[in-house]
């Protein structure tokens, strides 16, 4: 359901350092996470997502996630935006 939801969104950024810079400028709806990712890169993405009260969203894979947003490699967050 979350991969489907980011390829279809109109909008998304891939990577934590854009995404925390989406979420510091309220742009993002919805953050979504891989849980087989590094913790040590994507708990200041969700730190910050909580901070702000952006949804959640988790999902299994990297691999996954990063062809739902048609990149080749993995992705750990990525930001829908609004």
């Amino acid at each position: 359901m979350s991969y489907e939801k980011v390829s279809q969104a109109e909008k998304i950024i891939v990577g934590t350092k854009q995404t925390i810079k989406a979420l510091e400028n309220s742009q993002v709806k919805e953050l979504v996470i891989a849980i087989d990712a590094d913790p040590g890169i994507t708990a200041k993405v969700i730190q910050t997502a909580e901070m702000r009260q952006i949804p959640i969203v988790k999902v299994d894979s990297m691999k996954k996630l990063g062809k739902a947003c048609g990149i080749e490699v993995g992705a750990s967050a990525v930001a829908i935006i609004k």
